[in-house]
């Protein structure tokens, strides 16, 4: 399910990154440290809808406090230690001038437990609940996966464009990869004038029974290219048997994964989706524009749908030959 994809991805790159700060930090190597405030601004902002902003933009050195949001009076320290000492100093410092204001204790590399239990000495005037007020990534990530599916994916590529890793693993080569190598090299512009060859079936009827809506607009859009298509795929055929129908089937696989799914439109997306991440982690795959691989990606899923190999046809209609 998408809501799982989008998790995990999450889940991944969060990890990865408290596992290094806590390396690091154990060899006082600080860097990362500076940067991970930075990101946890934006990172806490989408997750809880704050306006928080780094203190340091507003006001130099406030000793205990990282970040702020004056609209809903909340401070924020944001730390890679997380215990009672590290609370109670930031407590201990002078700030009066947030009196009234909400403290919350960010750990971003340990997690914390049991502070209430601790009787943490709170010196400083603000309101703080130990429990409510003091987050770890376990608490974070909760938080996250009770939110709405639209919500988690905004999170899930605010923090896939912040934090990239490399996966060091053997890569395999794939006929996917292989076709969009032929697909960049073809001139998809249609001569004006130019009227396709009739599908033989009422593609519309296929659309209006999956309950397709946004996606109706690519299968239009493309589906003059089935004819094209079907040229390459022929010509792909000479470099060996079931070339193009382990593409198709590939396509197929796909779909079925997202079967469980009600949501017809997201289906078509997340099939785009996963084919583009299967040829970008392609062993032959040749680097292009992100919006070329895009548009062969499209074209083939609009021909895998043409030939019936994902969705459903509606009853009694014949499944075009591949």
């Amino acid at each position: 399910m998408n809501r799982q994809i989008y998790f995990d991805e999450i889940e991944s790159r969060l990890s990865w990154l408290a596992t290094r700060i806590e390396l690091r930090s154990s060899l006082n190597i600080l860097n990362l440290n500076l940067h991970s405030e930075d990101f946890y601004i934006h990172f806490l902002n989408a997750v809880f809808g704050f306006e928080l902003v780094n203190l340091n933009d507003v006001q130099q050195n406030v000793p205990g406090l990282d970040l702020v949001d004056n609209k809903k009076k909340l401070v924020v320290q944001v730390s890679s230690t997380a215990t009672k000492q590290k609370i109670e100093a930031s407590l201990a410092k002078n700030l009066t001038r947030y009196a009234g204001y909400t403290f919350r204790f960010v750990s971003i590399s340990k997690k914390v437990s049991g502070l209430k239990k601790l009787g943490i000495q709170n010196l400083s005037g603000l309101l703080y609940d130990p429990e409510k007020d003091t987050l770890d990534l376990s608490k974070i990530l909760a938080h996250i996966k009770s939110q709405s599916i639209e919500k988690v994916k905004v999170i899930r590529d605010l923090v896939c464009r912040e934090l990239k890793f490399e996966v060091d693993r053997e890569k395999a080569e794939s006929n996917l990869a292989s076709i969009i190598e032929i697909l960049a090299d073809v001139d998809w512009k249609l001569p004006r004038g130019f009227s396709p060859q009739t599908i033989p079936y009422d593609i519309e009827k296929k659309i209006s029974f999956n309950k397709l809506s946004t996606a109706q607009v690519l299968i239009n859009d493309y589906k003059a290219y089935y004819f094209k298509v079907d040229q390459i795929y022929s010509t792909f055929d000479q470099q060996g048997a079931n070339k193009s129908l382990s593409v198709l089937n590939g396509l197929r696989t796909l779909y079925l994964e997202q079967m469980d799914n009600s949501d017809a439109d997201m289906i078509f997306n997340s099939i785009v989706r996963r084919a583009i991440e299967i040829v970008i982690d392609s062993k032959n795959y040749a680097p292009r524009p992100i919006e070329e691989l895009q548009m062969s990606v499209e074209i083939l899923t609009v021909d895998a749908f043409i030939r019936c190999k994902i969705f459903e046809n509606p009853e009694g209609y014949l499944s075009v030959a591949t």
